[in-house]
């Protein structure tokens, strides 16, 4: 297994250990609770914030158990991509 490798099962074992527990109505997640991936992907999807992750010290939400897999691949990227769509929707 290469050293990137390791670095990426580690990455997504503790995002998943941080992964929130809490009943939806307690979540505040980023994004005004929409799903980062579909953000990620242009579109927007509003969610109730149950299924959810901590990444970098943020509340993420997403629409599915799906949708946080596709994320957890590669979240530096999907976020940031997030990100840039859901500033130019918010203008």
């Amino acid at each position: 297994m290469t050293k990137a490798s390791q670095l990426g099962i580690a990455s997504i074992v503790a995002l998943l250990v941080l992964s929130g527990s809490a009943a939806a109505e307690e979540v505040q997640g980023e994004f005004g609770n929409e799903c980062v991936t579909s953000l990620a992907l242009g579109r927007t999807y509003p969610t109730d914030c149950s299924v959810n992750a901590v990444y970098k010290g943020k509340t993420l939400c997403f629409g599915s158990e799906k949708s946080r897999e596709l994320f957890l691949k590669n979240p530096d990227e999907l976020l940031l991509k997030a990100h840039i769509f859901y500033s130019s929707k918010q203008q």
